[in-house]
């Protein structure tokens, strides 16, 4: 039996990174559970976790790049692996009284939408935070790891197809647990309803989101502008109240930093420095969010401080190797000093660089019109 070849192992480290990281910006990063601060209860964790966020984060990505769905489809697809996460395997979208949560069923009943049966303001906060935290942060920073093979698939169809038993495995453990343990359960309207939602977004993922956009032209912001507004934009959305004003002010923030970040990604000036950077200033946020989020159940505040200390520094060096590789990428497709220079422009999310070559008159040539070439006299 020969050993995996260096870009074989190389593909499969990016895969069990993205396996690993998914749930662990989705469930860990902010301390919440009963489990904040017990590392061993969170290692363990990852059994179920991996498979149940790093299984669909790893199928999105690999189907995103089969097919050349763009990172507007792909926070599409993370949006509809949110419905299905919330809306049928552990409804808790649905749900007046998930586990029991202290002040859950006053949260809910506080924006409640009853011709839908849902909370306004956690349908918000909950298909936000898949799409964009469990989802396209993770699968963005890992890319961000290795930009050579960012663009290109990790896996062949023997473990395409070992992803998705885990993945349906985890959700079918999941689902048969809410089932027998909760009260709770989705209408089969709902279900329907939630499923319809799935197929539209995906309609969208892989149709319009297939086109490139139209290139503008303009500046951006320095990266380290792009992780502040970033940074203030994450901090603003997770601190925002259960009430109708937060959902309409959440909703809005959300369709200002998306179209704020469409308008820049079509400039020719946007590399993956400033996606990082983009990254970065949304996942600190969720990590310094979790000094200040009160874990259910009784947990110590040394070992809540701890696991917050430990996941945001972690959180801070990932972001920063990935950022280091981002400005080393962006350095080597510039052209060598001399050579003929010109305007960056993004081509299917790669950079390339088009030459502008200064017109030339040969001697003696005339100019561009075929007139004769002016005799220039020279005092002697």
């Amino acid at each position: 039996m020969t050993s995996p070849t260096p870009a074989r192992r190389s593909r499969w480290a990016l895969a069990a990174g993205l396996l690993v990281l998914a749930p662990v910006c989705a469930e860990y990063i902010t301390g919440y559970d009963d489990t904040t601060g017990d590392f061993l209860a969170l290692t363990f964790g990852l059994i179920i976790f991996a498979p149940l966020y790093g299984a669909p984060a790893l199928l999105l990505r690999e189907t995103a790049r089969r097919f050349g769905v763009r990172w507007p489809g792909i926070l599409a697809l993370g949006l509809a692996f949110g419905i299905i996460q919330a809306g049928v395997i552990d409804q808790s979208l649905f749900s007046g009284s998930y586990r029991d949560i202290a002040g859950w069923d006053e949260a809910y009943a506080a924006t409640v939408v009853q011709p839908l049966g849902l909370s306004a303001a956690n349908a918000l906060n909950f298909l936000t935070g898949h799409a964009v935290w469990s989802f396209a942060i993770p699968i963005a920073l890992v890319e961000a790891l290795a930009p050579a093979r960012s663009h290109r698939p990790w896996l062949r169809a023997p473990g395409l197809v070992v992803t998705c038993l885990l993945y349906l495995g985890a959700a079918a453990l999941v689902l048969s647990d809410h089932l027998q343990n909760e009260k709770d359960h989705a209408s089969a309207g709902q279900i329907i309803g939630s499923l319809a939602a799935v197929g539209a977004l995906a309609a969208f993922a892989f149709t319009r989101s297939r086109h490139a956009p139209r290139p503008r032209d303009g500046a951006v912001p320095a990266p380290v502008v792009i992780g502040l507004l970033s940074l203030a934009a994450a901090v603003g959305f997770n601190l925002l109240p259960q009430s109708w004003p937060g959902v309409w002010a959440g909703a809005a923030l959300v369709a200002a930093a998306a179209w704020y970040v469409t308008r820049l990604s079509r400039s020719p000036f946007w590399d993956g420095r400033h996606i990082v950077a983009l990254v970065t200033g949304a996942l600190l946020a969720r990590a310094a969010i979790g000094f200040f989020a009160v874990p259910l159940g009784e947990v110590p505040a040394v070992a809540k401080y701890a696991h917050n200390i430990v996941f945001f520094a972690g959180a801070a060096l990932l972001c920063a190797r990935a950022a280091v590789i981002a400005r080393r990428a962006d350095m080597a497709s510039r052209p060598p000093c001399g050579a003929a220079s010109g305007r960056v422009r993004a081509d299917g999310g790669r950079r390339t660089y088009q030459a502008r070559i200064p017109w030339r008159r040969a001697p003696d040539a005339g100019d561009r019109r075929g007139r004769a070439p002016r005799t220039r006299r020279y005092p002697d």
